[in-house]
């Protein structure tokens, strides 16, 4: 099975049915997601900012978030200084950084929206 490493911007699109999640689920099919920890915090913060901006949606949107568990997405931790290192050389936030070195550092394709991310790691 194929690695792919996902980033927050991929998996709240299929989570939170945003747009481009059609083009990300087809991306991941059939593939092993792995993403650095950091993702769960990222994905909680998604998910904080929509409840501050529809707080009528809560109820909803905890369900939703809920539903991040059934993914079946490894978390592993990075090596901090190699993302740093890989921030300063592309120019990213130290976040997507993480993504970017882990998808490097195993050799696999990173999944994300995230215009800036792509680019680097193309």
């Amino acid at each position: 099975m194929v690695v792919k490493v996902v980033d927050t911007s991929a998996l709240a699109a299929i989570l939170f049915d945003e747009p481009g999640a059609d083009v990300v689920a087809s991306q991941l099919v059939e593939a092993t997601l792995v993403a650095p920890s950091l993702l769960a915090y990222e994905l909680a913060n998604v998910c904080l900012i929509k409840l501050r901006r529809h707080p009528e949606q809560r109820d909803v949107l905890l369900a939703t978030y809920a539903l991040r568990d059934r993914f079946p997405l490894e978390m592993v931790e990075v090596d901090h200084t190699a993302v740093l290192e890989a921030a300063i050389r592309t120019g990213l936030t130290v976040y997507d950084a993480s993504y970017y070195w882990l998808a490097r550092k195993l050799g696999a394709e990173l999944v994300t929206l995230d215009r800036q991310l792509a680019a680097a790691a193309k």
